[in-house]
């Protein structure tokens, strides 16, 4: 503790001896009696001890305390310390404190919000697995039925997995010339059985080529697309129109109420058609909406009650 002590206050020590050797030098080259200074200087030593010994027990008190108190530093055990250092020091712990307890908290909500999250998404993964295991337990496994219900599935995983990355930013985006329409030509093959299912007919119109990040769009088409597909009528169209900084994908659905449009973005909003048809999750909008803002892309979306709903992607 000593040692600690020389090092904190050694360079004051210093200087008062150089101080002192100046005034000695200073008596010598005028011929001033060294006795006179010889007596000051030993009062001063005498002052100086008394000054170092009270100034030791105080560093040693407050090291002790801040040893004890390292972990849970709580303002008031240090109400003796008021130096102006001391409570800048003060001020900077607790700040430290604060923001410590505000990622601790974020990180608890992260987690409730994670493990919600994940026994929601096994309860709507739970349908399409019991649909192909009453399939199989009544031996009428029909290949149609047993690809939609394995689509959904790719579906609930691919969002999923999705989620999880993007909660975790492990952003792993590389930019590239794309054809939105080759990505669009490819998912409509990727969901023809759930087409075809509903007998819904797909036209594409124009091209968009952007750079962007391949994958990450064709995941956000991917949300769109089956959306519209989900909540389209039977023998309806489903038509993606594209112009050179754009892509519309249009259906012929049920639509969307006007007073749950402003929430679709929302992590976990099902709103109206979500909660009527036990369809939705709540997420794929809102990682479309979180992937293209990413991708410096906007999206909108447009819709009437019972007449469809168009989504539009541009860019920023």
């Amino acid at each position: 503790m000593i040692r600690k002590f020389i090092k904190e206050y050694g360079l004051w020590y210093l200087i008062y001896g150089l101080t002192a050797g100046l005034f000695c030098l200073t008596f010598w080259l005028y011929h001033l009696p060294l006795e006179y200074f010889i007596n000051s200087l030993a009062l001063n030593i005498v002052i100086l001890l008394g000054f170092s010994l009270w100034l030791y027990v105080r560093f040693y008190s407050k090291l002790k305390q801040l040893n004890i108190t390292t972990i849970n530093f709580e303002p008031a055990d240090f109400k003796r310390w008021q130096s102006p250092s001391d409570r800048a020091y003060q001020a900077i712990i607790a700040n430290l404190k604060a923001k410590e307890a505000e990622l601790l908290l974020e990180a608890v909500q992260e987690r409730d919000r994670l493990e919600a999250m994940i026994k929601m998404w096994s309860h709507q993964m739970k349908v399409p697995i019991s649909a192909l295991s009453l399939m199989a337990q009544t031996q009428q496994l029909d290949k149609n039925e047993v690809e939609q219900q394995l689509q959904r599935l790719q579906n609930y995983l691919n969002t999923l997995l999705a989620y999880l990355k993007f909660s975790q930013h492990n952003d792993d985006f590389r930019f590239e010339l794309i054809s939105v329409r080759e990505l669009a030509v490819d998912l409509i093959k990727t969901y023809r059985t759930l087409c075809l299912a509903k007998n819904l007919s797909v036209s594409i119109d124009g091209d968009w080529r952007v750079k962007t990040d391949k994958k990450w769009l064709t995941f956000a088409l991917a949300q769109i697309l089956d959306n519209a597909i989900k909540y389209s009528h039977e023998n309806s169209q489903i038509t993606l129109t594209m112009t050179d900084q754009s892509v519309t994908v249009s259906d012929q659905g049920m639509g969307i109420l006007p007073e749950d449009l402003p929430r679709l973005f929302e992590e976990g909003f099902t709103g109206y058609n979500g909660h009527e048809h036990q369809k939705a999750t709540g997420f794929g909008l809102y990682m479309t909406k979180q992937i293209l803002d990413s991708l410096g892309l906007t999206i909108a979306i447009s819709s009437q009650v019972g007449q469809g709903t168009s989504v539009r992607i541009t860019k920023a």
